[in-house]
């Protein structure tokens, strides 16, 4: 009776042990492969796969493939590959590295972004190297989507983010402004607006996180503005 007393307890313990582990293995966004319509003034201008997929050692993956198909994008066989590594810190996607690659028949250009924990610096490849100080849960700007969806997962509806910019770590600040329907390709959602507080460049970015993980639609705003409209997404 003791032996089975002792044995039940450390198959509870066990069991409960186990439970808590997948628990905190959770992670705030789930595993995705997205499609989207990529466009420019309003008008189609390529296609964009976004992939989420966990890696070795607790690390995950976050990669986009953009490609022109019509207009000069197309003609030039324009195409953009950015992937990010990184940690879940929270609801943080906490910087490893990250790669930028543009190519077209015309140019190459590259951008590395490298986040050294053990020695607390970060080093940006990008028009000349730049080195600074870490902070922690520093992302990177390929990143910002998914650290504003696993914060609304969990119910947040401010966002103080230290995004890692070519020479500094800036805090970026985002805010929940609403629900409105917003129609894609994919159908229309009744979403939440997220976008920049700040002056200057940002996106503008809407998500439904009671129906799917993914951004239902995103706006960037800046040098070269450009919207990306949901076509259809499978979960891993």
């Amino acid at each position: 009776m003791k032996f089975i007393r002792v044995a039940g307890f450390a198959t509870a313990v066990a069991l409960l042990f186990g439970a808590n582990l997948a628990a905190a293995a959770a992670p705030p966004v789930p595993a995705f492969t997205a499609h989207y319509r990529l466009l420019q003034d309003g008008s189609p201008i390529g296609k964009a796969t976004l992939t989420l997929a966990p890696g070795p050692n607790g690390t995950w993956t976050f990669t986009t493939k953009s490609r022109g198909t019509a207009g000069l994008a197309s003609l030039l066989g324009a195409g953009i590959r950015e992937v990010s590594t990184f940690h879940w810190v929270g609801d943080l996607p906490q910087c490893d590295r990250y790669d930028y690659t543009l190519s077209s028949a015309l140019r190459q250009q590259h951008r590395t972004v490298r986040c050294d924990w053990a020695r607390r610096v970060i080093t940006v490849d990008d028009k000349g190297t730049h080195a600074f100080a870490s902070a922690p849960g520093t992302l990177e700007r390929h990143t910002v989507p998914l650290a504003l969806a696993a914060g609304l997962a969990n119910g947040k509806h401010a966002f103080v983010l230290p995004v890692a910019v070519r020479d500094r770590i800036e805090m970026q600040h985002y805010a929940a402004h609403g629900r409105q329907d917003v129609t894609v390709p994919a159908g229309t959602f009744d979403a939440t607006r997220v976008s920049s507080t700040d002056d200057g460049n940002g996106i503008e970015a809407w998500f439904a996180p009671a129906k799917l993980p993914v951004p239902v639609k995103i706006d960037q705003h800046g040098q070269h503005d450009f919207s990306l409209e949901l076509e259809g997404w499978s979960a891993h």
